[in-house]
């Protein structure tokens, strides 16, 4: 059974997915703004509720961009559809496309990140590929060009999780160490001031790093020991110490050794521990921390008593929850629909999604939604 790291926010977070076998139906849902054909129906109209994409099921990973959409399928192919201003849809063209377009003709892709303008993707062979806006680095391919194809990071074999923000990138290799390319303004590549760097460089020299997460201008990682670290910018206590101030370098949030995932948003931030509890900290505009209220927080704050989390996404003010009951959940702006509960209202806390309790996996764009359901 193949593993899939799957994009879970807009900012490249990821999860680990075991797929099921090919007799298992995978359905692809997407909803939210749709101005450049970015929820893949073939149309450029908006929708409030869940809206099943073509009627394939063998969707499985997934991810979200600003305005397009990446998914890979269970036969290893990736697909790309919405706005393609900067080539990002990997198609060697600058064409917007509505609905779902293969990206080549490979069958080996096993994980995917979008991040604002740019992508990146994992091979079966543990290469690292890249495509889209190429400014300040960002693809990690040694200069600012950009691409409408993939095109390899080096040539090392050896990655294993990506992250892509909003013009940055993270990875963790397979020897357990992270490393950042992209815009270093605010300090978001950890690497103790704010250059640029246009190739991959290690984030100081821990070997521990298991799950990485890209926000806008910050980045999140959680250690193999549990600890979850921060950097970057943290003017609205998105960081999670406890203050407004940035961090060029990995420094860690409280003494927990509990977390178990973590995913980033524009300038919020949500983590799920072991013990199946959410938390969620940074800005709050729209309500978009879950915490019935719009006042933000700079250290983690438990959303609810529930302990039935398993999975998160986060867009750019709107956030997702799956349960272990396979029940989707949502809160924050919904101007766009992009809650998918059938209207346009704001909302602080979270609330279901439909009926549903069959979904596996899901990932928010900026102001769209996408999600697999079993």
């Amino acid at each position: 059974m193949p593993l899939i790291f799957s994009g879970i926010t807009t900012r490249g977070s990821f999860s680990l997915v075991n797929i099921p076998p090919p007799s298992s139906p995978l359905y692809l849902w997407a909803w939210g703004r749709n101005a450049v054909g970015q929820l893949g129906l073939g149309d450029t109209d908006n929708r409030s509720s869940p809206v099943q994409i073509g009627a394939l099921t063998t969707w499985s990973g997934i991810s979200g961009g600003r305005n397009h959409s990446l998914s890979i399928k269970t036969d290893g192919t990736i697909w790309s559809w919405g706005t393609n201003s900067y080539g990002e849809l990997g198609l060697g063209n600058t064409t917007n496309q509505s609905s779902p377009v293969q990206v080549g003709a490979l069958t080996t892709w096993s994980g995917i990140s979008v991040g604002r303008q740019h992508n990146m993707a994992i091979n079966t062979n543990g290469t690292l590929w890249s495509w889209g806006r190429g400014g300040s680095g960002r693809l990690g391919v040694g200069n600012t060009t950009s691409y409408s194809s993939p095109k390899q990071i080096g040539a090392l074999t050896t990655w294993s999780k990506i992250a892509g923000g909003e013009s940055h990138s993270l990875a963790i290799k397979t020897d357990g160490t992270i490393w950042s390319w992209g815009n270093g303004f605010k300090g978001r590549l950890g690497l103790g001031d704010t250059a640029d760097r246009s190739s991959p460089v290690q984030v100081g020299a821990g070997t521990t790093w298991l799950n990485v997460a890209a926000g806008s201008y910050n980045s999140r990682a959680i250690k193999t020991d549990g600890t979850m670290w921060s950097w970057g910018n943290g003017g609205y206590g998105q960081l999670g110490l406890s203050d407004t101030t940035d961090r060029s370098s990995p420094t860690q949030i409280g003494a927990l050794t509990t977390w178990l995932t973590i995913a980033a948003g524009q300038y919020h931030n949500l983590a799920i521990k072991t013990d199946g509890t959410m938390w969620a900290w940074g800005d709050n505009g729209s309500g978009r921390l879950g915490l019935g209220n719009t006042t933000g927080t700079s250290s983690p704050t438990q959303i609810g008593a529930l302990t039935t989390w398993s999975k998160i996404s986060l867009g750019d003010t709107h956030s997702f929850a799956i349960k272990t009951d396979g029940t989707l959940w949502s809160w924050g702006a919904n101007s766009q629909g992009q809650l998918g509960l059938g209207a346009t209202t704001t909302i602080s806390s979270p609330v279901q999604v439909g009926a549903l309790n069959t979904w596996s996996s899901v990932a928010a764009g900026g102001t769209h939604s996408l999600a697999v359901s079993n």
